[in-house]
């Protein structure tokens, strides 16, 4: 193995953990100002622009990178790392003609797209984040090889690096254009082409720029990444030594290497792609449907609003459209945290399923795929109960009170319900292409987006429904893809999983953390003194915090008294079999 130290599935996923953390962290410092910059409205047109990217985004970094990821590790584990090189040189040519050829795609749908939902004010931000999609493609090359060599450590830091670049970058855009749109104002100027009487009217005419300039950021937040990991690809390098090329046959041809990458990466490219495209047509068929049902009966939509809209003031019907899903986007901030985190544990476990499968490696296979389904709930089921009941108050301590709060709590606690459904579905996904079944994912996500889609256009355009729809739509796609990989993964592999370890200990010790955070919640914000020193801190924000800090200490005393932690897990971990010793000797290991 040379100079190299490979990564266990959990030590990986612990790096990837620590990386996503930080970057959901700066993500959220990053939304705070942004928010307060550019309004709820800016919001929607940054989201906007985002449901487009995202697709071609995510076969960049989530679908194309398992091939490598597989090939890979499959190669090393035959010992063929002539193999293992010319891979990489052959994926970086597919990757670069993928990412120019995205990018082509993105501005070509940039115009048709923003005027069918009618929100041409979101072109600017589209277009701001086409060269990305470029930039990620040629960045998934290297995080694919470095992963399939289980080291994930390079990208980790290199999301870390793009994280700040679009804190930087996209704050600071956001602010230079922003403070010029309103100087023009004060100056008597139009703003951005547009004759403003009041300041409310310029900051509605400069959202458009300003989310376009804070888009531009991740664009930037790309660079610094690829950046970091072509320096650090050239200084340090793979840690294949020159013994170990010696010894492994030579390297098969470019072409070979190109059809069998292009063989594996089909199914997985499809069944991102399918569940990207649906995403794609929910923000369209989400936008189209809402304006219809405001439209149809604006004072239905407005009695269900009153509270949020008696704070937000008057409205056009596209305005109001703009700010309902833009509540929406911001409770997605949340609602995509914990999937995003558990997502690392797929990630992880395909190069080490991978190398398993090909050696038939039984004892680890079965290892391996509890893990990953027993540390997803493990994180999952906590954190998503903590929402559902907490969302008012998170919220509140996050972005401060907002007219548009109402409407995002609630959607954050109907989310926070199946979490652990949504944390389960990419681990399961990447499990399947560890094990070379990604066909299966693409069957049922494709399903499971017929599913959606219809869902949601169905429910949306319901006045009484309305956004909500949204909700039993994901809820239906999630759902549905779970159930048939799940049992696809437990079929094909043939282990039988302990259901009382992965879930139904996590889910009792979840539900004591539950109560834990709602009763001290409500019992502090009774006792404690009534104060606001802003709109973040104040008796309630303040008795929510400590709340969840004790529900943590609850959470974890609940995990050691049930042993509920796997001393497999706790191996797999750095210095894991000290640990291990330490909680086997106490009692607290099941």
């Amino acid at each position: 193995m040379g100079g190299r130290k490979k990564q266990s599935l959990l030590n990986g996923a612990l790096v990837l953990v620590i990386a996503t953390s930080f970057v959901e962290i700066v993500g959220l410092l990053y939304k705070i100002p942004l928010t307060n910059l550019i309004g709820t409205v800016g919001r929607g047109y940054t989201g906007t622009a985002y449901n487009i990217y995202i697709p071609i985004y995510n076969i960049s970094m989530a679908g194309l990178p398992v091939a490598i990821s597989k090939l890979v590790s499959q190669s090393v584990a035959e010992g063929h790392f002539n193999d293992v090189k010319k891979i990489f040189k052959v994926a970086f040519r597919l990757f670069f003609a993928t990412g120019v050829i995205g990018t082509i795609i993105l501005l070509v749908l940039a115009y048709p797209y923003a005027k069918s939902i009618d929100s041409m004010e979101s072109l600017p931000s589209i277009i701001m984040i086409a060269p990305a999609v470029f930039v990620c493609c040629v960045m998934a090359t290297y995080r694919g090889y470095y992963s399939g060599l289980r080291n994930q450590t390079p990208s980790a830091i290199s999301q870390m690096c793009e994280v700040v670049g679009k804190l930087v970058f996209g704050l600071g855009l956001a602010y230079a254009v922003q403070k010029y749109g309103l100087q023009c104002y004060e100056q008597g100027l139009a703003v951005f082409g547009v004759q403003c009487e009041t300041r409310q009217d310029a900051v509605m005419a400069l959202a458009p720029y300003a989310a376009a300039a804070s888009i531009f950021g991740v664009t930037m937040g790309a660079v610094c990444s690829l950046v970091f990991l072509m320096l650090r690809n050239k200084i340090v390098g793979d840690k294949i030594t020159q013994e170990e090329l010696q010894s492994s046959p030579p390297a098969a041809s470019g072409k070979k290497i190109a059809k069998t990458l292009i063989t594996i990466a089909v199914p997985v490219v499809v069944s991102t792609l399918v569940m990207n495209i649906t995403n794609l047509i929910d923000s369209w068929s989400i936008q189209y449907r809402l304006q219809a049902a405001i439209d149809g009966n604006l004072s239905v939509i407005e009695n269900m609003y009153s509270e949020a809209l008696s704070l937000a003031g008057e409205m056009t019907s596209t305005q109001l459209k703009s700010y309902i899903y833009g509540a929406y986007e911001i409770a997605l901030d949340f609602r995509n945290l914990i999937p995003t985190i558990t997502t690392t544990l797929g990630l992880s476990a395909i190069p080490v399923l991978s190398e398993a499968w090909t050696l038939k490696n039984k004892l680890m296979i079965r290892s391996s795929i509890e893990s990953v389904i027993r540390v997803a709930m493990l994180i999952a089921l906590p954190s998503g109960i903590g929402i559902a009941i907490l969302s008012r108050q998170i919220l509140n301590l996050v972005y401060g009170a907002s007219s548009s709060a109402s409407i995002s709590a609630t959607v954050m606690t109907l989310y926070g319900c199946f979490t652990f459904i949504m944390a389960a579905a990419q681990p399961l996904i990447n499990m399947l292409q560890g094990i070379g079944r990604a066909d299966i994912p693409m069957k049922s996500v494709s399903i499971a987006a017929v599913v959606k889609v219809a869902v949601n256009f169905i429910l949306v355009g319901i006045p009484g429904i309305n956004i909500y729809g949204a909700i039993i739509g994901t809820f239906c796609f999630y759902a549905i893809t779970v159930s048939i990989n799940l049992t696809s993964l437990i079929r094909v592999t043939g282990v039988k999983l302990n259901f009382k370890s992965v879930f139904f200990k996590p889910l009792f010790c979840s539900v004591l953390c539950g109560v834990a955070a709602w009763a001290f919640t409500g019992l502090l914000s009774n006792i404690l003194p009534d104060f606001t020193i802003n709109s973040r801190i104040t008796t309630e924000t303040v008795s929510a915090v400590i709340g969840i800090v004790i529900a943590v200490i609850v959470y974890a005393l609940a995990l050691l008294f049930t042993r509920s932690i796997a001393a497999d897990d706790v191996k797999m971990l750095p210095k894991g079999e000290k640990i291990c010793k330490i909680l086997e000797k106490h009692g607290f290991i099941g």
